[in-house]
């Protein structure tokens, strides 16, 4: 009598997670509960996966930190700048940009957590970055309006002073934000006034 050999299935295996999957996830932590939410283990159970993974990518917390505040920098800004400059016209460039940014910034509390732990010197070098690079680009769409560039340059870190404004007061005092229809009002409002000359 032959034997039939039974196959057993194996577990379908796990995707490998990246460095890039547990900054993501330090990301969703810091916005949910500021820096010091970023620990190994909850990460590690939220990813399903175990210590040894993230020891795998990163030297220390500090190291996942870094990687965090990097993914942040790369997808919330040079991101966001890729997918305005697709529009030709200068205009349409900033109100996408603004309506980008707001928009995102008020579902997602990770700007203002991060703005709330600036002190902490990780985070501090990453907003100087992040801010820097934001206010210029902005203020390059100012001069690709036509102001000359001290003007343009002005005007940017004005808008820029705006968009966190705006982020604050809408985590802080939503009640005192537009929503729907009268957010595009007031967005459009603001930029015309700042787009005027």
């Amino acid at each position: 009598m032959a034997m039939v050999q039974r196959q057993q299935k194996k577990p379908a295996a796990k995707p490998r997670l990246t460095a890039e999957d547990w900054a993501d996830a330090a990301l969703t932590a810091i916005g949910e509960g500021g820096l010091a939410a970023v620990a190994v283990e909850p990460l590690a159970v939220r990813l399903g996966t175990t210590k040894g993974s993230f020891y795998w990518h990163f030297a220390n917390r500090d190291a996942l930190v870094e990687a965090a505040l990097g993914r942040w920098a790369e997808i919330h800004t040079e991101k966001a700048i890729q997918e305005v400059e697709a529009e030709p016209d200068p205009r349409e460039r900033v109100r996408l940009l603004f309506a980008g940014a707001i928009g995102s910034a008020t579902s997602d509390s990770l700007e203002v957590a991060l703005l709330a732990t600036a002190s902490h010197p990780q985070v501090t070098e990453a907003l100087r970055r992040v801010t820097e690079r934001r206010v210029a680009y902005v203020g390059e769409l100012f001069a690709g309006l036509g102001f000359p560039p001290a003007e343009a340059a002005r005007r940017g870190l004005l808008a820029y002073s705006v968009y966190l404004g705006h982020v604050q007061l809408g985590h802080a005092v939503p009640s005192v934000v537009p929503e729907g229809d009268g957010l595009g009002a007031y967005l459009d409002e603001a930029l015309d006034a700042l787009m005027t000359r």
